[in-house]
């Protein structure tokens, strides 16, 4: 395994650094705002008042959103935007790289899964808002993401580069979809005025398809590439 990191990190300083993977470590930093103003507004006590008063009613049903998480929903969704512009550029002018298929999943690890943690453990509690995520589906997605990245890291040593499938792709935006509705606590489902929608949030109905994906896509990277497992070569 540490093998495999010093190939990444020689791999990283001799390969050129082309636009889409720019926009990929773009998005590492983007990420790394994100969370950060996050846990500055949410987690001190001192800012706990201002975040309760920030909320917009929509009517006279109790439904809101709050003009705090639309401003960091704002940052979030230009932060996955590039997921799908660095993806395009690379394939467009022929500028796909190891080093850019390497990051780009790490990238969107770090956003989402960091997203997803902060939602299902802590946003319902401080935010009162009736929007959360599943906390056993966050558990699956992320020990999906270690077996993987673990998988990726065996491969590494082998100088083999294991790129996202479409499921895993798939995968993604779809964790982004649920991170966004969560955000913006259902809206805009959260207008209609159907008595079952109190009931059944509709960001667990995208969380809950998600988690059916990401265990698709997981059990395609294990027996795609069992060959890095049993010590094979690579069969692509």
């Amino acid at each position: 395994m540490a093998y495999g990191l010093i190939l990444i990190s020689e791999n990283l300083m001799k390969t050129k650094i082309n636009l889409p993977t720019k926009i990929t470590i773009s998005r590492i930093v983007l990420s790394f705002l994100l969370i950060l103003n996050i846990v500055l507004i949410y987690i001190f006590d001192e800012f706990k008042p201002f975040v309760n008063k920030a909320n917009i009613y929509l009517n006279n049903d109790g439904t809101y959103v709050n003009y705090i998480m639309i401003i960091l929903f704002g940052i979030f969704l230009l932060t996955s935007l590039t997921d799908f512009l660095d993806g395009y550029l690379a394939r467009k002018n022929n500028e796909v790289t190891d080093l850019g298929k390497f990051l780009d999943p790490i990238a969107d690890k770090m956003l989402v899964n960091s997203m997803l943690i902060f939602l299902s453990i802590n946003f319902k509690s401080i935010s009162n808002s009736h929007s959360s995520i599943p906390f056993f589906c966050v558990i699956l997605m992320i020990i999906r993401d270690l077996i993987v990245d673990g998988l990726r890291l065996m491969a590494a040593n082998k100088q083999i580069v294991i790129s996202a499938n479409i499921f895993g792709k798939l995968k993604t935006v779809f964790q982004m979809i649920t991170i966004s509705l969560v955000m913006l606590n259902g809206f805009p489902f959260n207008l209609l005025d159907n008595l079952w929608m109190r009931y059944l949030h509709i960001s667990d109905i995208m969380c809950y398809i998600t988690t059916i994906i990401l265990l698709l896509s997981g059990t395609i990277y294990i027996t795609k590439n069992i060959h890095v497992i049993i010590g094979g070569k690579n069969n692509e």
